[in-house]
């Protein structure tokens, strides 16, 4: 029979071994089910109750330990991740895959099936998924939900912490059909929910969901919180960054805008001190076109203020496109038209000219101001070219004066008509021009600029412009200097000529005849044209006028023909006869019935009925001689007046 010591023995052995095996569980991290087998074996050897009373106690410590090491190992893991993440965030670049990183932290922690994070749209008013790890559903994926709506919904609005066991039947929430057919689809039923916090402010939520129902635990939520404030750190280190990096780029344009800039202004700068020391070494207009083609790589063409060709570099004959003009004119900026950039040259409101630049339409910013600066050198080499005419021009006036007046011996007058480039040994005409509406200022100025293409002289003589030009066809030049300062002036001129006459005397009295020419012109009322007395016939003798101002009245000549012609006028104006063509071709005709009704092809008896009704009109005696005179002469002012029209 075995002693007490024997069993002492016995029993304490059997105790040994089982925390022997209990130690061995609790290094080998098995799982709790197998802690359970020490005392089982124990119970299964005969062990007696105290024996058994120990090992429960051993198991229930070892239980215990073992937790206690889960829940030191599940603190490490935790911290760990919390610093794996806080190390992403000081090495932030990308802030998705910061965001995904924590999302995937969040799921492998809390062991879910599933997490994601969703961001709040102000501008919507709703919360929308940003990442998602473990989802499988596409419409999952692309969920938005409603402040309010859903689980997520709710933490966005109350920025507070909400967990479900069970989605699905949890009346808490608000349910909708495109968030339950979701979670349905996702097969989500434990979902904790924690908000993104930046301040006070919400910007978001975090999630973590498993697929079979379940309750989070407060350390679970308190884990998952702080991966949340990672995840509101990292969007908001993004945003600093992003706006950082705004900052830069828009630092760096602007670096360079201001570079540009100054390297642009100094190289305007230049050009216009080039283009200006240019024109004050008396450069022409050819050197300025060729140094504004050679800076602006294009052809250049330069025009003054009549559409002149003053110079051409590297491009094709062309007028000044004129809208081009007005709207370069206008704004006071160069234009673009068909590839050409034009550039109105102006002296304040005035405009002297217009420069063309051929082949740029890509003309930046930068070149179209240095394009219109150098129309400001341009328009300072017009302003020195006039004045200089304008100098030249008082000289050709005073000689003028002089010239008309005989205001010296004709020797005297003659040589300094030769140093101005005008020989008087030649045949001159002389021109006298007027105009009602016309500036004198600009009249004159046009005509000296005609004086000084022709190698004439020009000047205010006796309160008139009057020119000196060489001769050919003295009416046809009245003519075309009539159009041609009309043009220039932009109001009709009116233009007496005389000559040809060689030498200082026979000018003067030229002159004189111009003058006379311009009144019967203006008798007339033939505004605007241009004639010698030669083409006004016996009008010009008649109606010329030897006063030294050159005015007629032409209001008698109306009253002359309407007191003369009038009732047979009238009788025309009412009943559209033609008594007046009948009167003339009567006359033509040498008085003659049968030879006027050949001229106006009618019978012989309709010019007698005709004839007859103006010998009614005009009195029994309008055949005589006497009245037969008044009448011809009336018909004849007629039909170069229009007097006693309609």
């Amino acid at each position: 029979m075995p002693s007490s010591a024997d069993a002492t023995h016995r029993e304490q052995a059997c105790t040994a071994a089982a925390l022997r095996e209990l130690l061995d569980l609790l290094a080998e991290d098995a799982p709790a089910e197998q802690f359970a087998g020490p005392a089982a074996a124990a119970r299964a050897a005969g062990a007696t109750s105290t024996e058994l009373t120990a090992v429960d106690e051993a198991t229930q410590t070892a239980l215990r330990v073992r937790r206690t090491l889960n829940q030191h190992q599940r603190r490490e893991a935790e911290l760990t991740a919390l610093f794996d993440t806080a190390g992403d965030l000081a090495a932030l670049r990308d802030l998705d895959a910061v965001l995904r990183a924590i999302v995937h932290r969040a799921k492998l922690l809390l062991r879910t099936d599933v997490a994601y994070l969703s961001l709040n749209d102000p501008a919507a008013g709703d919360t929308y998924m940003r990442v998602t790890d473990g989802s499988v559903s596409a419409a999952f994926q692309n969920l938005r939900l409603g402040m309010g709506e859903g689980l997520g919904g709710l933490v966005a609005q109350t920025a507070r912490p909400y967990a479900t066991g069970d989605y699905e039947v949890d009346p808490r929430f608000q349910h909708t059909t495109p968030i339950d057919s979701a979670v349905l689809e996702e097969g989500l039923h434990a979902i904790l929910g924690v908000p993104l916090r930046q301040g006070t402010h919400v910007i978001g939520v975090l999630y973590a969901a498993d697929r079979t129902a379940r309750a989070f635990t407060p350390d679970e939520g308190a884990l998952l919180s702080s991966l949340a404030d990672h995840a509101a750190i990292a969007i908001d280190s993004a945003r600093r960054m992003e706006e950082t990096r705004a900052a830069l780029v828009d630092l760096n344009a602007a670096s360079q805008t201001i570079r540009a800039h100054s390297e642009a202004m100094l190289r305007a700068e230049d050009a216009h001190d080039r283009l200006t020391d240019l024109v004050l070494r008396g450069g022409d207009f050819t050197e300025v076109a060729t140094a504004i083609g050679a800076l602006l790589r294009g052809g250049t063409l330069i025009h003054d203020a009549d559409g002149t060709e003053l110079a051409r570099v590297d491009a094709a004959p062309r007028t000044p496109p004129a809208k081009a003009v007005a709207a370069s004119r206008s704004s006071g900026r160069a234009v673009p038209l068909d590839g050409t950039w034009v550039c109105a040259v102006l002296a304040g409101p005035e405009l002297l000219g217009s420069i063309a630049l051929t082949d740029r339409s890509d003309l930046g910013e930068a070149d179209r101001r240095l394009f219109e600066r150098a129309g400001v050198v341009t328009a300072l080499l017009l302003l020195l070219r006039r004045s200089a005419a304008e100098a030249e021009d008082r000289v050709r006036g005073e000689l003028l004066g002089d010239l008309l007046s005989l205001s010296g011996t004709p020797g005297r007058l003659t040589a300094r008509a030769r140093r101005l480039d005008v020989d008087l040994a030649h045949p001159h005409s002389v021109f006298v021009a007027h105009s009602e509406a016309a500036s004198r200022r600009l009249l004159l100025s046009s005509a000296a600029r005609a004086a000084r293409t022709r190698h004439g002289l020009s000047g205010l003589h006796h309160d008139h412009v009057v020119l000196v030009l060489p001769a050919d066809d003295t009416g046809s030049r009245a003519r075309a200097l009539a159009a041609e300062l009309g043009q220039a002036a932009g109001a009709p001129v009116t233009v007496g000529a005389a000559g040809p006459a060689t030498g200082p005397a026979a000018l003067a009295q030229a002159h004189a005849e111009a003058l006379r020419c311009l009144s019967a012109l203006r008798a007339l009322g033939h505004t605007g044209q241009g004639a010698d007395l030669p083409d006004l016939g016996f009008l010009g003798v008649l109606l010329g006028d030897d006063s030294s101002d050159g005015t007629s009245d032409g209001t008698n000549l109306d009253s002359y023909v309407r007191r003369t012609l009038g009732p047979v006028l009238d009788y025309d104006t009412k009943r559209g006869t033609e008594l007046i063509h009948t009167l003339r071709a009567y006359f033509a005709c040498g008085m003659s019935q049968s030879k006027a009704k050949d001229s106006l092809h009618v019978h012989v008896n309709t010019v007698v009925q005709r004839l007859d009704r103006i010998g009614h009109l005009l009195g029994p005696d309008w055949q005589s001689p006497e009245h037969a005179l008044e009448i011809q002469l009336a018909l004849r002012l007629h039909a170069y007046t229009g007097a006693g029209a309609d």
